[in-house]
């Protein structure tokens, strides 16, 4: 028997493939065009079709949930270190993931608008109390900060970013929002 020299189709072979190349697209196009991008693009740019990616993901929450549990490893990672400086690392990374993925908040606002169990905002929350007040005793922030500050900075520097007209206004304007938030005493 001869093969018609299409695409085979592999069936529940190509099923770890599936979900990776998903996963890897999702990232890629969360990332480019926003949490909103259509799952329709998501599918064709990982070369699979929609039923495929729906099997793997039955929501635009469960795809972006996996995605970005990967950043939320990430910080659990850094504020796991004892250090004193754990809370700016903490920081610099939560800037670094929204300014490169704002579709990372997108998600965790959707996802408090439509699951009443889901812990994203207490996750971080938590990351921050743990590490701030080690900060603060080395003196490297501002001891009247809070946990609500820092996560109120991070919406201002959200709302810089989801607001900016031209995307060469970011960079400065996120350094300009960090160095406002940064001064001791302000």
């Amino acid at each position: 028997m001869t093969s018609s020299g299409g695409r085979v189709n592999r069936g529940p072979a190509a099923a770890s493939e599936n979900r990776q190349a998903i996963l890897d697209s999702a990232r890629r196009l969360f990332t480019e065009r926003g949490y909103h991008v259509p799952l329709s693009a998501i599918a064709k740019d990982a070369g699979v079709g929609q039923g495929v990616l729906y099997r793997h993901f039955p929501t635009r929450l469960d795809l972006a949930f996996t995605v970005f549990e990967e950043n939320f490893a990430q910080l659990e990672a850094i504020a796991a270190d004892p250090g004193a400086d754990a809370f700016g690392k903490l920081w610099e990374r939560t800037i670094q993931l929204t300014v490169e993925s704002a579709a990372f908040v997108e998600m965790a606002v959707d996802a408090r608008r439509t699951m009443p169990d889901y812990t994203g905002g207490t996750r971080l929350q938590t990351l921050i109390q743990d590490t701030l007040p080690r900060a603060q005793a080395a003196g490297l922030i501002d001891a009247r900060f809070t946990a609500d500050d820092v996560l109120l900075a991070h919406r201002m520097i959200y709302g810089v970013i989801a607001t900016a007209v031209d995307p060469a206004e970011v960079g400065p304007a996120v350094a300009r929002a960090r160095f406002l938030l940064s001064r001791p005493g302000a």
